[in-house]
């Protein structure tokens, strides 16, 4: 089958490499202000903060091969993720003035990881839906550990549309590529597009369908 992209090298691009750090400090804010608001101490903040930004990106470059995982390479990974923890240790007061603060952050950093696991797997040579589904796990995981550790139900297993937000940045990227649009573009919009129907979806409660009778 052909590409639908043309043959790109394995190096992480500026554009990716931004929006992974811009995500691993949103989801860090998400994770360490969740901790803060179970009364963890701060090694428990900083845990949190460090799975939430980290768990998702760890395991989309371990299934698509990118060893060790960019988080072991770069040193910004692990820095970014500490200073979310760090930010939302002392400035949880103000996060927490914000409107839905937790929901909002976590929508921005769900629609960045989304277009960026869809687009590092697609510079890794995957195929379309692979692509999609591995987006989709880098924007859901580090959340999915999150509220495992605090002993919640998993947002993306309970909460409004949540994965189908992370499914459709992932398609604008897709439908980008195969397009051949102007990159930067398509992944601002893609982000966009998730964070959109997250928001929306919160504030009108529309929800993914439900079993018939449950």
């Amino acid at each position: 089958m052909p590409a639908i992209l043309p043959t790109v090298l394995p190096d992480v691009s500026p554009l990716l490499l931004a929006m992974d750090l811009t995500g691993i400090f949103i989801f860090g804010l998400t994770g360490g202000t969740l901790a803060v608001r179970h009364r963890l101490d701060i090694f428990g903040v900083m845990v949190l903060a460090l799975v939430t930004a980290l768990a998702g990106g760890v395991l989309r470059d371990l299934l698509i091969g990118a060893i060790p995982p960019a988080t072991m390479q770069d040193e910004r990974y692990l820095i970014t993720a500490l200073a979310s923890g760090l930010f939302a240790f002392f400035f949880h007061p103000f996060i927490n003035r914000l409107v839905k603060p937790v929901m909002v952050l976590d929508a921005a950093g769900l629609g960045i990881f989304a277009v960026a696991g869809c687009g590092k797997a697609l510079a890794y040579g995957l195929g379309p839906l692979p692509a999609v589904l591995l987006g989709v796990l880098t924007a859901c995981g580090g959340g999915l550990v999150r509220d495992v550790l605090v002993a919640e139900v998993p947002r993306v297993l309970r909460e409004e549309i949540y994965a189908v937000a992370a499914l459709l940045g992932a398609a604008i990227v897709i439908a980008g590529a195969m397009l051949d649009l102007p990159k930067a573009p398509v992944a601002i919009a893609g982000a966009a597009a998730a964070f959109l129907l997250r928001v929306v979806s919160v504030l009108r409660g529309w929800s993914a369908p439900r079993a018939p009778g449950s």
